[in-house]
């Protein structure tokens, strides 16, 4: 799982956001969640991503995405499909995902 904040350009642009929790045991999630943040690198228009899971197996991951049809063409991947589909059948007891438009974004404090 990434662990360090993505580097972003000025917004807008746009955030998916995945919360879920996990079903016990790996069943080959850890090798299929490397191999989604390797293929979404290379998918025209994703800016970067931030994740994290806690011992308890809830995790939220954030992707984002220049614009919409980014977002569309992530979802449509094939290989990222079947990975959503062992999501569903295997790996996840309960799952959310939001899309929104990012406005305004700052950090802190300066360094």
């Amino acid at each position: 799982m990434t662990s360090a904040f993505a580097r972003l350009p000025d917004p807008p642009y746009y955030a998916v956001i995945f919360s879920s929790q996990r079903t016990p045991g790996d069943q080959g999630y850890g090798a299929t969640a490397e191999r989604m943040v390797e293929l979404a690198q290379q998918q025209p228009g994703f800016l970067g991503m931030e994740s994290t899971r806690g011992a308890d197996g809830f995790g939220i991951t954030v992707a984002y995405f220049r614009d919409e049809a980014s977002i569309a063409a992530w979802k449509a991947n094939a290989e990222h499909r079947q990975a959503q589909r062992m999501g569903h059948t295997t790996w996840y007891e309960h799952f959310e995902l939001r899309v929104a438009r990012v406005e305004r974004a700052y950090g802190g404090p300066p360094r």
